[in-house]
């Protein structure tokens, strides 16, 4: 008789990093378990370095051409009954997360159509507005900067506005505007750098170009974990604010603190309307990360995105204790994620641009940052000499930093500190 083969393969798809490791061994540890993880990757965009540096760290490497089914079929045959779970990470790499699907249609995963759904603003907005006006704001989507386009927009979504690409993450070109001129000139840029940002960050669908009735009040996420038939899990919302709070002209997300001061009854409608939301767009064995702004008008819905959120990973379990790398695993193996309610501190991510866009000059007070009582970890993205450009421009941040402390005036108190110390000059 065949000896029934141990589902104990975790496979990450299209990207990786150390942090899913050392959640994953704390979860071996507690639960007296052993898992192996495999990695599979589009073999031409991969780089031989990096495949050698991912053999230290994985069990098994799988490449192959997601252009090709034939590719992919091979490539998993050896696993298929040794999963445990499917996953990835980062908005990037739904597309290929996609094309694995077909492949493996006994694990718990979402279709690809839902994945569709909540990767292109277009598609998003649309069902959200078809299921619930009142939790999405007014929107357009136009191709060109024609008298009829504009005409279309001031008609349809009015001033002020937000002029966003239908497939990119990050704040990638995205822009507010308040007036038919400076509308122009966005519209202008957009179109004329869309497709090579497309090209270069991996962006979703075709590249169209949504605008956006501007939403004012208090910026939040909420990471959630939805199970095969539609039950939802809620991780603590995050409070976020965006560089267009401290003098920038962008939207990118500054400084994202956990636990909030909402109280239970906000907390309660803000988690009623991210359900809706992830149901409107079929989401399920997945986790997902939700924006919403607290408006006077009620709780609305920014986005949606099929993935766990930037840096909460850290800073649940920094704040709760919660293991949100293996979280993201279990839902999407079927199982029940694990949740701890108490509150252990309070954790912040931010993320820092150099104020003008050019060449990196100086980057000062990053030692000094390190002996911040509140200081945990820090990710240096830019050395001297990089091209630094707003995230509205396609660019991305000089350095992320990571602090927590047990006492929410300590850390906001680090928080100004920190600020007062970096420099971030450029040329």
């Amino acid at each position: 008789m065949k000896k029934q083969s141990q589902k104990n393969i975790i496979l990450y798809v299209g990207k990786f990093f150390g942090s899913m490791i050392a959640d994953l061994r704390r979860y071996e540890k507690k639960q007296k378990t052993k898992f192996r993880i495999a990695y599979l990757f589009d073999l031409k965009n991969t780089s031989a370095s990096y495949q050698n540096k991912l053999e230290n760290n994985v069990d098994i490497l799988i490449p192959c051409n997601p252009s090709s089914d034939i590719s992919i079929q091979k490539a998993l045959l050896p696993y298929q009954d040794e999963l445990f779970a499917v996953t990835f990470r980062g908005e990037d790499q739904a597309s290929l997360f996609q094309k694995i699907i077909p492949h493996v249609p006994y694990m718990k995963t979402p279709t690809e159509t839902s994945l569709t759904w909540a990767t292109e603003k277009l598609s998003m907005r649309r069902r959200l507005y078809t299921a619930d006006k009142k939790i999405t704001p007014s929107y357009t989507v136009v191709s060109d900067t024609s008298r009829a386009s504009m005409k279309k927009i001031e008609e349809k979504v009015g001033f002020p506005l937000i002029v966003k690409p239908s497939g990119l993450a990050a704040s990638r070109l995205v822009s507010i505007c308040y007036h038919k001129e400076e509308l122009k000139v966005v519209l202008d840029k957009v179109f004329k750098k869309i497709h090579k940002v497309y090209k270069e960050t991996q962006g979703r669908g075709e590249p169209k170009v949504l605008v956006e009735q501007f939403m004012e009040g208090e910026m939040y996420s909420i990471d959630i974990y939805i199970t095969s038939r539609g039950k939802v899990y809620f991780c603590p919302l995050v409070h976020v604010k965006t560089g267009k709070l401290i003098g920038f002209d962008d939207f990118f997300g500054y400084q994202q603190i956990t636990p909030t001061l909402l109280k239970p009854s906000s907390v309660q409608i803000a988690e009623d309307v991210a359900k809706k939301a992830v149901h409107t767009l079929g989401l399920r064995s997945t986790s997902a990360h939700v924006e919403l702004m607290k408006t006077e008008d009620g709780w609305k819905v920014i986005e949606v995105g099929p993935r766990i959120g930037g840096f909460r990973h850290i800073m649940y379990h920094l704040s709760y204790n919660i293991n949100h790398s293996m979280n993201d695993v279990l839902i999407h193996a079927g199982k029940k994620p694990i949740i701890p309610k108490k509150k252990l501190g309070y954790s912040v991510a931010m993320k820092f641009f150099a104020k003008k866009e050019g060449k990196l000059k100086k980057l000062s007070g990053i030692k000094k940052a390190q002996t911040l009582a509140s200081f945990n970890r820090i990710y240096i993205n830019k050395k001297i000499g990089d091209s630094c450009a707003y995230a509205k421009n396609g660019g991305t941040s000089v350095f992320n930093i990571i602090l927590f402390n047990k006492d929410r005036s300590k850390l906001l108190a680090d928080i100004r500190r920190l600020e007062q110390m970096i420099r971030i000059d450029t040329v």
